[in-house]
């Protein structure tokens, strides 16, 4: 995977206050499942992984419960059937107890060390919500043109009904501050998560940022999931959550975040205590 040296963080901003939720929905990613969370676990701040296992068939859920027993993993939600990406992440998104919650794709696509920076607009009181765009100039694989046309025919539609000026709204790396995130009524199963979360973001007001990440694309050889039956979903979604669904409330961040006012921590960040497994349905 190509590695990118991120900025250094803002010493003065209160990353010892601040716990991040990192959910990550797993579906047959026995190759690259471990590797993912090694590199999360590296990033220095105080974290908790939740993983929910969407119905994998290729040994990932055993490797998974493994990961767990060595903490690696604080909470492990097992869907019994594959469910769909918006299903796993709305099941992690609802457990999630921190701060901040990112979404983190179990492959090698995203690079984790970027945490820090995506999070520094919210640290800052800037943003309630961080997207990481894959087309704002970071280092990237040359890769699937007619893919990228789609990403950004359907950015370039999603900004249309949105009123946002958006490069990449079909990126994994969306970070939002968690009770804005579980105040949304999100109901896709499948891809249309990503318009369909951009849109309630965009309807509550939120103040939106974008950042360039690096982006290590698969290809289908190499277990890339999402096809043009996807794309043509995706069109569907935008008009569906931006046209024809009640919108969501407009918020308001509260004018003291918790991490401001939580006491800091001592030595080096901690991560939030391992939870117990529990299969459930998506």
């Amino acid at each position: 995977m190509l590695e990118l040296h991120p900025p250094s963080p803002d010493p003065t901003l209160p990353w010892d206050r601040l716990v991040l939720s990192v959910v990550i929905p797993c579906y047959n990613e026995v190759a690259t499942a471990e590797h993912l969370l090694r590199r999360v676990r590296a990033v220095p701040l105080r974290m908790e992984v939740i993983v929910v296992d969407d119905g994998s068939t290729d040994g990932t859920r055993d490797l998974l419960r493994r990961l767990e027993t060595e903490g690696l993993i604080d909470l492990l939600i097992l869907h019994e059937r594959n469910a769909g990406k918006g299903a796993a992440l709305r099941t992690g998104f609802a457990r999630a107890t921190g701060d901040v919650v990112v979404v983190q794709d179990a492959d090698l696509e995203y690079d984790p060390a970027e945490f820090p920076v995506l999070l520094e607009p919210i640290l800052k009181g800037e943003a309630d919500a961080v997207y990481g765009s894959r087309f704002l100039g970071g280092p990237h694989r040359v890769l699937l043109f007619w893919h990228s046309v789609g990403n950004r025919f359907l950015t370039l539609l999603s900004n249309m009904f949105t009123d946002l000026n958006l490069t990449d709204m079909e990126t994994c790396y969306k970070v939002v501050r968690r009770e804005l995130l579980q105040s949304l009524s999100l109901s896709a199963d499948r891809f249309g998560i990503e318009p369909e979360l951009t849109a309630r973001l965009a309807q509550t007001g939120a103040r939106i940022y974008e950042l360039p990440v690096s982006y290590h694309g698969r290809s289908y050889a190499e277990g890339k999931k999402i096809g043009w039956k996807d794309g043509v979903s995706a069109i569907w979604s935008i008009f569906k959550y931006n046209l024809l669904t009640p919108r969501a409330r407009a918020w308001a961040p509260p004018e003291r975040p918790a991490w401001i006012t939580r006491e800091a921590s001592r030595g080096a960040p901690a991560r939030s205590q391992g939870h117990t497994a529990s299969p459930e349905r998506g």
